[in-house]
C-alpha cells in the first residue's frame, strides 16, 4: 500500500470518529444544562409551595413534584459522573468440557 493512500485512509479513519467524540460532548453539555434548568426550576417549585394558598379543597402536592425533580436531576448527575471509559468485561473462561 503506498504513503497516500495509508495517509487518506488514516485521514477518513480520524474524520469519521471526531463525529462521535463531537456528539458525546454535545449531549454531555445538553445534560448539564438540563440538569441546571432543573436546579432552577426546583428553587421555583420551592416558591410555589412557599406561596400556595393554605386553605384551598385541593392541595397541589408540590413535595412529589420536588423528589421526582430530584430523582432526574440524580438520574442525570448519575449519568454525567459515569467514566468515559467502557467497564471492564470478566473474561470468559473457554473451557466447557469436563
Amino acid at each position: 500500500m503506498s504513503l497516500p493512500l495509508r495517509s487518506t485512509i488514516a485521514a477518513l479513519v480520524a474524520a469519521a470518529a471526531l463525529p462521535v467524540a463531537a456528539d458525546a460532548d454535545r449531549e454531555r453539555e445538553n445534560l448539564a444544562r438540563l440538569e441546571h434548568e432543573l436546579a432552577l426550576l426546583a428553587s421555583e417549585v420551592r416558591a410555589a409551595k412557599a406561596d400556595a394558598p393554605s386553605i384551598a379543597r385541593i392541595h397541589f402536592q408540590y413535595d412529589n413534584l420536588a423528589r421526582d425533580l430530584d430523582l432526574i436531576r440524580a438520574g442525570i448527575a448519575d449519568h454525567l459522573d459515569a467514566p468515559r471509559h467502557p467497564r471492564p468485561i470478566e473474561p470468559l473462561k473457554g473451557d466447557y468440557r469436563r
